[in-house]
């Protein structure tokens, strides 16, 4: 393509930022299947698209399609693929560090080693984090508990939609093993059977 088309698609694109372009693909039935919501998702024209399209705008940067990716707030580390099998265990094809000053590839054990370690530091800070916030099983399901008895006095407390025919607005005793604070037949009725 010229350096004239090129310039003049730049300044299309600057005036009609919002033209529709119709995109067509041809792709494996199999593949097709997983990548059609993807693509769904990345042209969404909102900030879920946004950040969809932010979270893969470095792919077409990499050399190889990326693992992982680990980013700390001046290093990162890009694991890449496709995985590799080694024996009965699967290597990454490399890797690559960078911090200030640092640029280094890693080879498929070093980049191995340093991605379990990596993953390993990970656990530890999120189970330390569940400890500290107390956010074990137990407690969750507690609170679940407490919430759904609190729902339930909630439902019971509630006046009764059906009127009973004695004049009595609450169920007798007998009707307090009834399924959702309904009353018993005979206290439907008017018997006077409790």
């Amino acid at each position: 393509m010229s350096i004239f088309r090129r310039a003049i698609d730049r300044l299309t694109n600057r005036l009609w930022a919002g033209r529709k372009v119709t995109l067509r693909f041809t792709a494996d039935y199999r593949i097709a299947g997983f990548t059609l919501p993807l693509i769904e998702r990345l042209l969404l024209d909102n900030d879920d698209g946004e950040t969809y399209r932010c979270s893969i705008a470095q792919w077409t940067l990499n050399e190889r399609p990326s693992l992982h990716i680990y980013r700390g707030e001046l290093s990162s580390l890009r694991i890449d693929g496709p995985l590799q099998k080694a024996g009965v265990s699967y290597l990454p094809l490399g890797g690559l560090i960078e911090a200030p000053g640092v640029t280094a590839h890693l080879n498929p054990v070093e980049a191995h080693q340093l991605d379990e370690r990596v993953q390993k530091a990970i656990e530890q800070t999120i189970l330390h984090w569940i400890i500290e916030h107390g956010l074990y099983r137990r407690k969750a399901d507690r609170e679940a508990r407490i919430i759904i008895a609190r729902w339930v006095a909630d439902q019971f407390a509630k006046p009764m939609a059906d009127a009973l025919p004695n004049g009595s607005d609450r169920p007798c005793d007998c009707c307090s093993g009834e399924l959702g604070g309904s009353i018993c037949d005979g206290c439907r009725e008017g018997s006077d059977h409790a």
